[in-house]
């Protein structure tokens, strides 16, 4: 089938027989280099569906639709600390690094995701605004949405269980967890230290749920694909803990361990219906490539652990 191209310039191809991402791009390249196709996914120049995808290895099967996008040829410089996926007049969703603050605090106001958009939309006018949808903590990296109009952000903010579909992260935890599939059910309630405690039973906290499934596991870390059915403050790193689990480089949440040297979590996924036009957004980003590298490695893991006097 010809490439079908709409008014945007997007080249639209549709899927015939069920192949990976990549190599379905080769085959449609005419002649580009297979480097060429990575570069596009690299880029957040490809969607399957209405999803951004930089997965090469993606699953295609009959019938979708592989969407590639034409490269901003007035792309702006890097933004530090993020990377913006998606933009238009009303929302921008952004991947966030491990480390960048989401929104200022009493001690930092600037160098922030919020403070750093802020300036990134002025700079086409200065009336333009950043508002704030929801956070990411500072050490979490992945996906994350802020609203350009204050009645955009009231509107999701009012709707957001209805608006956002999915929030699907990944976390890399301390021990072989076991089951390796179920839910967490619990109560959060947060401190006077501003320690959230989680408790079993109703502790006139705020519930949450937290959905988990085993990715890849050894005996000394699980990698877990992680979906929230609330969204509660440090939900997942506060029920891992509750669980015998927590999450690597976590100390304020019991972590005894940071073999990546930094917090193990990472939001991949987002989808959620457009605010003003309605269509399902989805996007995702992949594992980062540290969390992988605690498997296979259970021979330096031993040697390291017996090395500061930990069986």
């Amino acid at each position: 089938m010809k490439p079908q191209k709409n008014s945007d310039k997007d080249i639209q191809l549709t899927v015939t027989d069920a192949s990976e991402l990549l190599d379905f791009l080769i085959e449609k390249s005419n002649g580009k280099s297979r480097n060429h196709m990575k570069s596009l996914l690299a880029h957040k120049q490809v969607k399957v569906g209405n999803r951004i995808t930089s997965q090469y290895n993606l699953a295609l099967k009959k019938g979708d639709v592989v969407t590639i996008m034409p490269n901003k040829k007035n792309e702006e410089k890097p933004l530090p600390g993020m990377e913006i996926v998606y933009e238009d007049r009303y929302i921008i969703v952004i991947n966030k690094e491990p480390g960048l603050l989401s929104i200022a605090t009493d001690r930092e106001k600037r160098g922030t995701a919020y403070s750093i958009l802020s300036d990134y939309v002025k700079e086409r006018h200065p009336k333009n605004r950043i508002f704030v949808l929801h956070r990411l903590d500072r050490e979490t990296s992945g996906l994350m949405m802020f609203a350009k109009d204050q009645e955009v952000q009231e509107i999701l903010q009012h709707n957001w269980d209805q608006a956002v579909s999915a929030r699907a992260y990944v976390a890399l935890v301390e021990g072989e967890i076991n089951p390796p599939e179920d839910t967490i059910v619990s109560w959060l309630k947060e401190g006077k230290t501003f320690i959230v405690h989680s408790s079993p039973i109703d502790n006139g906290g705020q519930k949450a749920i937290t959905h988990y499934r085993t990715i890849k596991s050894n005996k000394y870390y699980s990698l877990l694909a992680v979906e929230l059915e609330t969204g509660r403050k440090n939900q997942i790193r506060v029920q891992m803990q509750s669980i015998g689990h927590p999450v690597v480089g976590d100390k304020k949440y019991g972590a005894t361990h940071s073999p990546i040297k930094r917090v193990g979590l990472h939001a991949m996924e987002l989808s959620f219906t457009h605010p003003v036009t309605n269509e399902t957004l989805e996007f995702s980003t992949p594992i980062p490539r540290k969390f992988s590298t605690v498997f296979g490695s259970e021979k330096r893991e031993e040697t390291s652990r017996k090395q500061n006097g930990k069986k």
